[in-house]
């Protein structure tokens, strides 16, 4: 019912998965990420616990290989399962049952595993391997390249509904933490809306390639506004804050609270500066 591929960037160790699926959410079952210690792809007749059972094996010290064969051991329905697992070092896992629905396949190499069931038609794990191996970008770039190509390629025989993309750090001091973590439930287009959050995502974390993601969301406005501020672009930060305040008059009273929690510079001259116009803010008298 999926296609999805996990992968280890080698240039930064960031860890990660996605998958597009005509299946309702499937971010709460195929996308499984620990930042410093792997990532998981569990579909087909998907056994959620594959994802953090197989989480906690790498955290306790177990290769990926280690780990899909226990996991798969213990499973009197394995021959139904797809399940792929790449480490912090990079190295892959993957099975795929025999009994799982065809066209079932899976392709793996330096560092990823590209993996496929109940698809329209042969070749699609080959092509995401050639589009990932190929794409530039970061991890999460090269990762759509690869589900894009999996729906030219045919894709689920079903047709599309959701999908995911998970990005966890190298770092494992806070596994939980993840860079990007987006997910689309129930669309007619869930790559191009994935696409779209991933932006976005990105645009949250200052990316300014990204800064056309903002649209008119007042809240990605209002945070860009107090961060260029605080930085002492006022007058770059003024515009955004404007459009920010004019969704929602309550941004300006935010504003306000930010220095008692640390948030902004407890400085008068400038929060007055970029408060809206007294007359913007007041009823005109009849």
């Amino acid at each position: 019912m999926t296609y999805s591929i996990v992968a280890r960037d080698p240039e930064n160790g960031h860890l990660g998965v996605a998958v597009q699926s005509h299946f309702f959410g499937v971010r709460a079952v195929c996308p499984w990420v620990w930042s410093g210690f792997g990532a998981i792809a569990t579909q087909a007749m998907a056994e959620i616990s594959y994802g953090p059972l197989g989480l906690e094996r790498l955290r306790s010290g177990a290769t990926a290989t280690d780990a899909l064969a226990a996991l798969v051991a213990a499973d009197d329905d394995s021959a139904t399962r797809q399940v792929a697992i790449v480490d912090a070092n990079g190295v892959i896992a993957v099975h795929t049952g025999e009994r799982c629905i065809a066209v079932a396949g899976h392709r793996s190499g330096d560092g990823w595993s590209m993996q496929a069931n109940m698809m329209r038609g042969h070749g699609v794990p080959d092509a995401m391997a050639d589009a990932f191996t190929a794409a530039t970008g970061d991890l999460a770039d090269r990762m759509l390249a690869a589900l894009d190509a999996a729906e030219a390629a045919g894709g689920d025989v079903r047709g599309k509904q959701s999908a995911a993309l998970v990005v966890g750090y190298a770092d494992p001091a806070q596994p939980w933490e993840r860079l990007i973590d987006v997910a689309v439930d129930d669309t007619s287009d869930p790559l191009g809306e994935l696409r779209r959050l991933v932006r976005v995502r990105r645009a949250y974390l200052g990316d300014s390639s990204c800064a056309d993601a903002m649209g008119d969301n007042p809240e990605l406005l209002f945070w860009a506004g107090v961060a260029m501020a605080a930085a002492g672009q006022v007058d770059e930060a003024k515009p955004l804050l404007a459009r920010a305040y004019a969704a929602d008059p309550g941004w300006a009273l935010l504003l306000d609270r930010l220095p008692a929690a640390g948030l902004f510079p407890d400085d008068p001259a400038l929060l007055a500066a970029l408060r809206p116009a007294k007359d913007a803010r007041r009823r005109p008298r009849t």
